[in-house]
């Protein structure tokens, strides 16, 4: 392929080098993240301590890669990983692009110069027992698992505890119920925040659910899934060393052909991310419509005022942190999207989609991290009822008609809804004007707090 110059105070090689140049794509949004970094820090770690107590790779050299590679890990040489994600659908190049980062630092650490490959080779040694098609899909399962675990589900339970609390808070707060945007029976601002709970918690179980198949890992595949060039014992050895390094579950697959093909796992991590999504939108909309106006709108929730929501009109407060989550669910389905069709192109024993696949599911981590983070600090937290707009509007709902239906049937409690309607009444005028009722019964039958506990007041 001809000579390539590496710039000589870097520590990768000849072959990052070339994607470097090749692969300008993307740049400079598309740069590996951190969490990808650690990820291969943690294989060539986790390899090195197998290979050595296999007796495949000697104490100098295997204690060598892993200073090395622990200093991947720390994040110490971030610098010298300059590769984006649009390159081999392998990720081939990331991989060397490790290889040769680790085993350039652990010669300097041996007191020899760069490029020397002596005492330490990146594919004899660092790469040894792995192929980038086996290797690579750790690295994507490796980085999934920990963002899930570490970033996603802590933020993402911050903020439903927050809104468990409020809920707990408004058990006893009465509003209006609202389907198709109009007025509908009572509920209670209690039973409102409790649905949103119970659509994360659900949404939860179903991103925690995708965590068994990401911690299966295609250590010990190799190139096409028949574990040529590898220990016999290599992969199940290699994730027992990560699961220790990263106290999370690794284990070595059960089918290496499937590891390397498909990337089934990923994609229903993926999915489950889009099902938190929608329901971190769903939540976020209410939150904007209930807050709406506040005096032409709905206004029945107060947020925070955290600053200025307009440059023209002087005292607006806007939605903001409802805006930003619900376009971070909007990224999140874009990228379940790329995800699911990437998925698709597997072919024969590989998909080489694997950098978008992983790129888009850590994209949506983060995201959902951060955006539920930052909901929950300057939003949720701050989230009161306007109780003198509740009652209002509950004071005024036609829809407290529905009580009557027991009582004297739908159709005579649709006249009276539609008159009081009509006639720009109340509905307690309506009924009583009617001749259908009293008011005595009126005021025994009409109890909104009732009507959205209904099973509670027949106990």
């Amino acid at each position: 392929m001809g000579a390539i110059e590496v710039p000589a105070d870097r520590l990768w090689g000849a072959q990052t080098e070339r994607s470097r140049r090749y692969f300008a794509i993307g740049v400079p949004r598309f740069i590996w993240s951190r969490h990808v970094i650690r990820a291969l820090g943690l294989l060539k770690k986790g390899a090195a301590q197998a290979n050595q107590s296999l007796g495949q790779l000697s104490q100098d050299r295997a204690e060598l890669i892993i200073r090395a590679a622990d200093e991947v890990i720390a994040g110490t040489l971030d610098a010298e990983f300059p590769l984006v994600v649009f390159q081999t659908g392998s990720g081939t190049q990331s991989n060397m692009n490790a290889n040769e980062v680790i085993a350039n630092r652990a010669n300097q650490l041996a007191g020899q110069p760069l490029g020397s490959h002596t005492p330490v080779h990146p594919n004899d040694h660092v790469n040894k027992g792995q192929s980038s098609n086996d290797g690579f899909p750790v690295v994507m399962h490796v980085a999934a698992a920990e963002g899930i675990v570490h970033r996603l589900v802590p933020a993402v339970t911050a903020l439903r505890n927050t809104l468990d609390a409020k809920a707990r808070a408004s058990a006893d707060v009465v509003m209006i119920g609202r389907t198709h945007l109009q007025d509908a029976v009572p509920v209670t601002l209690g039973q409102v925040i409790g649905g949103w709970v119970a659509q994360i918690d659900a949404a939860l179980e179903d991103v925690q659910a995708a965590l068994p198949d990401l911690y299966a890992l295609a250590l010990g595949a190799t190139a096409v899934g028949t574990g040529l060039n590898a220990h016999p014992k290599f992969g199940a050895t290699a994730a027992q060393f990560l699961a220790q390094d990263t106290g999370l579950p690794f284990r070595e697959t059960s089918n290496h052909f499937a590891a390397l093909s498909s990337h089934d796992a990923m994609a229903a991590a993926s999915g489950a991310l889009r099902t938190l999504a929608s329901a971190l939108m769903k939540m976020a909309n209410d939150v904007r419509l209930y807050s709406s106006g506040p005096r032409a709108g709905i206004g029945e929730l107060r947020i925070p005022e955290n600053e200025p929501g307009s440059s023209i009109m002087p005292g607006k407060v806007n939605p903001t942190q409802s805006e930003a989550l619900t376009m971070v669910a909007v990224q999140v389905f874009g990228n379940d999207a790329a995800v699911a069709f990437a998925n698709t192109q597997g072919h024969f024993q590989l998909n080489v989609y694997k950098p978008v696949i992983l790129d888009n599911v850590l994209e949506s981590i983060d995201l959902l991290a951060d955006g539920s983070r930052s909901f929950d600090q300057f939003c949720a937290r701050g989230l009161e009822p306007n109780h003198d707009r509740i009652r209002r509007h509950l004071a005024e709902s036609l829809m407290l008609v529905t009580a009557l239906n027991p009582h004297i049937g739908y159709e005579k409690s649709a006249a009276i809804a539609l008159a009081a309607h009509r006639q720009g009444t109340s509905l307690r005028d309506a009924a009583i004007a009617s001749g259908h009722l009293t008011p005595e019964q009126f005021d025994a039958w009409i109890k909104p707090a009732d009507m959205a506990n209904p099973h509670k007041v027949k106990s």
